[in-house]
């Protein structure tokens, strides 16, 4: 009589093992798709569980390598996916050991895939962007530091709090943990000139706040790297992870990590390992003597104080900064009261440039 444990093929293991994951986002299931395909083209699909063995899975990691030609990391995520299917094998008793147990799937920084995104690049790119809701994705990614396209699509004007310049995020990718599902954020002096642009645009009803771009094969990759280089810029590593990295690392210089990791949705861990950044700043800061740093702090205050006077950082001017008001065009703000979607009638003045509006806003006097 053939056991269970005999009757346990790769592909028939692997088809049930995904689709009991309904946990699954649309991007996780591809990266797991991945891992699936490569070890079903390396085994064969009737492949009997029982019959691979440690040596089998090395000489598949190998195969990874030279065949495939993948990325180190690239290698050790698949590495640790397999191990994960197989771990599950043992746990229905189909195997009574996993052959991927002693793979290497530790993950490792790799430098030279980190770059941090300047202001001066990123208004670059903000010129460049075709449209508002493409100067909002990106502002919502480098000064948001949202995940893309994931947390961008889930916002609705529900989330938006123009009274207390909060948004509420929502994470699909950390809503299985513990008070993972959404945080806050302030509505960052970056990003209002491009929301508000968004809102005035926005058809009464809308839910939503990016409409475009919601299709499945929307690929904002691609299109972002036509805005860079349009931009006059060369596509950095990384696209959209670096623009979160850059934010995490600039916040931290300025905010308590407990803060920082709150805004951006990770752990201090994972930010040190996977986002906090060394930049030029940090060195040329460290070999100033005491003295030096006070002159360079008095010096940038200064100018900072002629520029926008009474203003002394981007980010403390966020409680001084006001919900739209009443002007010469029409607007419909959303109010606590309401629930995601759009009314209550006001008027609302005609905006300058993006420029002009972020220098408004981080401008009391102006204001």
């Amino acid at each position: 009589m053939i056991s269970k444990r005999q009757q346990a093929t790769l592909q028939a293991f692997l088809d049930n093992y995904v689709k009991g994951r309904s946990d699954w986002k649309g991007s996780t299931a591809t990266v797991y798709g991945h891992t699936r395909r490569c070890l079903i083209e390396y085994f064969g699909a009737e492949k009997p569980l029982h019959k691979i063995t440690a040596d089998d899975a090395a000489q598949w990691r190998a195969w990874l390598t030279s065949d495939q030609k993948l990325s180190d990391n690239t290698i050790r995520r698949r590495s640790g996916i397999a191990k994960q299917f197989f771990r599950q094998a043992v746990r229905q008793k189909l195997i009574q050991e996993s052959p991927f147990v002693d793979l290497v799937a530790a993950m490792r920084r790799n430098e030279k895939r980190y770059y941090l995104i300047s202001r001066k690049e990123a208004q670059r790119v903000l010129d460049a962007c075709p449209d508002a809701q493409w100067r909002l994705l990106f502002a919502l990614s480098r000064f948001g530091g949202l995940r893309c396209p994931s947390e961008h699509l889930g916002l609705r004007w529900g989330d938006v709090n123009w009274e207390r310049g909060r948004i509420t995020v929502h994470s699909p990718k950390t809503e299985h943990h513990e008070g993972g599902a959404s945080r806050q954020i302030p509505i960052f002096p970056e990003i209002r000139p491009c929301l508000e642009e968004v809102w005035e645009q926005a058809e009464p009803g809308t839910e939503f706040v990016i409409t475009r771009y919601r299709v499945r094969n929307a690929n904002l990759r691609t299109q972002l790297e036509r805005i860079i280089r349009r931009a006059g810029l060369k596509p950095w590593p990384k696209l959209f992870q670096n623009l979160r990295a850059t934010r995490e690392t600039e916040l931290a210089e300025s905010y308590p990590i407990q803060v920082v990791c709150e805004w951006i949705g990770n752990t201090a861990a994972v930010a040190a390992k996977h986002y906090l950044q060394v930049t030029d700043e940090h060195y040329e800061k460290a070999v100033q003597n005491p003295v030096q740093q006070l002159h360079e702090r008095s010096r940038k205050a200064m100018q900072q104080e002629t520029k926008n006077p009474g203003f002394s950082g981007v980010c403390e001017g966020l409680q001084s900064i006001a919900p739209p008001k009443v002007g010469a065009r029409r607007l419909e703000l959303r109010t606590s009261s309401l629930s995601g979607t759009r009314s209550n009638q006001l008027s609302y003045a005609p905006k300058p440039s993006i420029l002009q509006r972020v220098e408004t806003l981080s401008n009391p006097v102006a204001r």
